[in-house]
C-alpha cells in the first residue's frame, strides 16, 4: 500500500509542476490506471512479554500442593511465578538462610511461638491484612502480634483435648480426683491397666493438668505482655501438680514410659481410659477403632478448670525479600479466601483461624477441642521460652521417677531456667572461626554470632551452613552459650586444637556437631 501511495503522490507532483510552467491549461490526457503489485503479507508481531517475577515460598509437604494449585491463577493475574520449595525444618532452615540473604520470600506454616526469635532478630516483615483482618480469629491474630505489630497471617489454631473411652466411661470426669477414682475402679475391675495414658513429654502435654493446680510458666506485665522475670516453674501450683503426678506414679496408676506413640497405643487398645491428645493424633485414634469422645472441657483441680497451651500456625514474610508488596498481595488476594483456607483446614485437620471456614466446621472432635480451648493460653512467643522446655520436662520426669522430691526438682528447674534467661545465648551451639566474616558475621572468631549458630536437626546432630566461601584455608571450633567458656577442638576436648579445612576453589562449607562425642564434621563442596 505504501508503494501505491508513493506512485500516486509522484504523479500529482509532476502534474502540479506542468500546470505551473504553462500559463494556460494543458489538454488533459485520459486517466491511466497505475498498475499495482501485490505486497507480501507480514504477520503482526506480538508485543514483547516480560519474564515473570518469581515469588519463592518455603512450605512442608502438607501445605505445598495447596500453594502449587494457585500457581496458574497467580501467573495469569500478576505475571508472578510461584516457586514452592519443600522444607522439613522450616524455622531452622530459615534461621540459617535468611541472615545471609538466601531465604524465601514467604515462610508458609510456622508456629507462632517459633517466631519470637525470628522477630527479635529482624528476620520477619510486618504483615498488613487490610480489610481482611476481621476475617481472622482475634486470639490467633494476637498470637502473631509482637510489640503491637502483626507479623503473620494465621491459618490454623491447635490445642489439646481430653479424650475418653466411651465404652468404659459414660460421662467424662469433671475433676482430676474423679479421673483417678474412675480409673482406679476400672483397674480394680480388670478392665484397664492404667488410669491415664501419658501423652508424651511432661511439659506442653501436661499443661491442662498443671494449670488445674495453679501452675504457670510466665506471668504477664502491666501491659499484658509476657514477663520473663516472673517464672512459675517453682510456683506452689507447679510443685503441687508435680507432687500429684508423682503420687499417681507411686501407685502404678500411670505408665513410666512417656513415649508418645506407646502411650497413644495404650489408649487405642483400651489399656487406659483417658488421654490428653491433640488434633494431630485424630487420624490414628480414629483408625484404631476404639470408641471415644472428646470432652469440651478439661478436668478441674484446686485452682479450677485446666487450661491448655494453644498454638497458631502462620504464614510469614521474609524481611529481606525484594518482593514485599507482592508477597502481601499474594497472601491477601489468594490465600485469605474461603477456598484456600478450606483446603488448609482439610489438609491440616486443625481448627481454622479464618472465621468463615471455622463457622462451617462440622467435625465434632475439633469443635470440642475448640470449646475446651476457649480459655487456652497461647504459648509465650518470647526467646526466654526456649530456656524452659528441657528443664520443665526433666523436672516432672524426675519427680515421677522418684528421683528427688517434686519440690526439689521444680526449684532446680527454675534455677537453671533463670540462669539461662539471664544469659540469652545459653544453649547456643556455634562454630566460631576464621571464616565467619565471609559468612556474614561482623568479625571472625565470634562465638556469639547468630549467623553461624547451629540448629539441632531431626538426626540429633547440630548443623550449620552451607556458607559460601572463596578458595583458601580456614580454621574453627565449637563453642557453647555464645562464649569461649565451653569449647571443643578437633580432639573433642575442652580447649582442644582448631579444626582446619581448605577450599581448593570457591565453594561452601557445612558443619555438623555431635554433642555426645563432642566432635564436629566439616564438609566442603
Amino acid at each position: 500500500m505504501k508503494r501505491i501511495l508513493f506512485v500516486l503522490m509522484s504523479i500529482l507532483m509532476v502534474g502540479t509542476m506542468l500546470l505551473t510552467a504553462c500559463g494556460s491549461p494543458a489538454p488533459t490526457a485520459a486517466p491511466t490506471e497505475v498498475p499495482t503489485t501485490a505486497l507480501p503479507t507480514v504477520a503482526p508481531t506480538a508485543a514483547p512479554t516480560e519474564a515473570p517475577i518469581q515469588l519463592v515460598i518455603w512450605a512442608d509437604d502438607t501445605r505445598a500442593p495447596i500453594i502449587e494449585d494457585l500457581a496458574a491463577e497467580v501467573l495469569a493475574t500478576y505475571n508472578i511465578e510461584l516457586v514452592v520449595e519443600l522444607k522439613a525444618s522450616l524455622r531452622d532452615d530459615f534461621q540459617i538462610a535468611a541472615p545471609v540473604g538466601e531465604g524465601p520470600d514467604i515462610l508458609f506454616g510456622v508456629a507462632h511461638d517459633q517466631a519470637g526469635t525470628l522477630v527479635a532478630n529482624g528476620l520477619l516483615a510486618p504483615v498488613d491484612l487490610g480489610d481482611k483482618t476481621s476475617d481472622f480469629v482475634p486470639v490467633a491474630l494476637g498470637a502473631c502480634t509482637f510489640d503491637g505489630v502483626l507479623y503473620c497471617m494465621p491459618y490454623a489454631t491447635e490445642n489439646l483435648g481430653f479424650f475418653y473411652n466411651t465404652d468404659l466411661v459414660a460421662t467424662p470426669p469433671a475433676t482430676w480426683d474423679e479421673v483417678v477414682t474412675m480409673g482406679e475402679a476400672l483397674i480394680a475391675e480388670g478392665k484397664t491397666t492404667y488410669v491415664l495414658a501419658m501423652p508424651g513429654a511432661l511439659d506442653y502435654n501436661m499443661y491442662p493438668f498443671d494449670t488445674a493446680f495453679g501452675g504457670y510458666i510466665f506471668g504477664k506485665d502491666a501491659a499484658g505482655g509476657w514477663n520473663d522475670q516472673d517464672l512459675g516453674l517453682d510456683s506452689p501450683g507447679m510443685i503441687a501438680a508435680a507432687q500429684y503426678l508423682a503420687d499417681l506414679a507411686a501407685k502404678g496408676d500411670i505408665p513410666m514410659d512417656f513415649d508418645w506413640a506407646n502411650n497413644h497405643a495404650l489408649f487405642e487398645t483400651g489399656e487406659a481410659p483417658f488421654i490428653m491428645a491433640g488434633p494431630w493424633a485424630l487420624d490414628r485414634i480414629r483408625e484404631s477403632g476404639i470408641p471415644y469422645a472428646v470432652a469440651d472441657f478439661f478436668p478441674s483441680g484446686p485452682a479450677g478448670e485446666g487450661a491448655p497451651f494453644a498454638g497458631t500456625q502462620g504464614i510469614f514474610i521474609n524481611a529481606q525479600s525484594p518482593n514485599l508488596l507482592l508477597a502481601q498481595t499474594f497472601l491477601t488476594e489468594f490465600v485469605a479466601t474461603q477456598e484456600t483456607m478450606q483446603k488448609l483446614y482439610e489438609a491440616g485437620k486443625r481448627p481454622s483461624a479464618y472465621i468463615p471456614v471455622l463457622n462451617a466446621t462440622d467435625d465434632p472432635d475439633l469443635k470440642a477441642m475448640g470449646v475446651a480451648g476457649a480459655n487456652a493460653v497461647m504459648m509465650p512467643a518470647i526467646p526466654a521460652m526456649g530456656a524452659v522446655w528441657a528443664n520443665w520436662g526433666s523436672a516432672f520426669g524426675l519427680a515421677v521417677q522418684g528421683q528427688g522430691t517434686p519440690e526439689e526438682n521444680m526449684v532446680d528447674a527454675a534455677t537453671k531456667t533463670r540462669n539461662a534467661i539471664a544469659n540469652p545465648l545459653t544453649g547456643m551451639v556455634n562454630v566460631p572461626g576464621s571464616y565467619q566474616a565471609a559468612a556474614g558475621c561482623e568479625a571472625d572468631w565470634a562465638p556469639d554470632c547468630a549467623v553461624t549458630a547451629m540448629a539441632k536437626g531431626d538426626d540429633g546432630l547440630w548443623h550449620s551452613g552451607p556458607f559460601n566461601l572463596v578458595a583458601g584455608s580456614y580454621e574453627g571450633k565449637v563453642a557453647l552459650d555464645g562464649t569461649w567458656t565451653t569449647n571443643y577442638g578437633s580432639d573433642g576436648l575442652q580447649d582442644g586444637p582448631n579444626y582446619a579445612f581448605t577450599l581448593a576453589a570457591n565453594g561452601t562449607v557445612e558443619f555438623s556437631f555431635d554433642e555426645a562425642t563432642k566432635l564436629m564434621t566439616v564438609t566442603v563442596k
